[in-house]
């Protein structure tokens, strides 16, 4: 299977991850209290929503560039940024507050096997570089989820105090 099917794929399982979480996470935020801050359904949506379109825009760039080139390594970047998220906090969160995150399943299911394979077979055939991936994919990683509490600050503002955007 070339690289592009499996990173459509990949886009694909993150998709359906990101729906499993847009629709259980705000009610599930407030029962873990001192682990989490609530997250109001809004500002989730919005996030998960912005976080989404730059993953299928990344992956739109990188195969339209080609090999070795900036969105490459951006969208490589992203599927360690996933993988990794599969680990913490669903796996982990999952174990050690011994309740179920929602994202979990499809972060099994889709995008820990999905994500290994991708970034392996685009190394292997020479679309991105390990030594460069190497250093790249952790600043990628850590610039999304740096990002996150801004998307919520920004949905925040979207939406002002009023009430009908805090409603979850």
């Amino acid at each position: 299977m070339s690289i592009a099917v499996l990173s459509l794929l990949f886009t694909f399982g993150v998709l359906a991850h990101n729906a499993e979480e847009a629709m259980l996470p705000p009610r599930w935020s407030r029962s873990v209290g001192k682990w989490r801050a609530p997250v109001e359904s809004q500002r989730f949506l919005f996030a998960v929503t912005v976080l989404s379109v730059v993953l299928v825009l990344a992956g739109i760039a990188a195969f339209a560039w080609g090999p070795r080139s900036a969105p490459a390594y951006f969208f490589a970047g992203y599927v360690f940024a996933m993988v990794a998220n599969v680990l913490f906090p669903h796996v982990l969160g999952s174990i050690a507050l011994r309740t179920y995150i929602p994202g979990t399943a499809t972060a099994l299911l889709f995008n820990a096997p999905l994500g290994a394979i991708v970034p392996y077979r685009m190394v292997d055939e020479g679309f991105v570089e390990r030594a460069v991936l190497f250093w790249t994919a952790p600043i990628v990683a850590l610039g999304i989820t740096g990002t996150i509490p801004v998307l919520f600050r920004f949905a925040g503002r979207r939406c002002g105090i009023r009430t009908d955007c805090a409603k979850s």
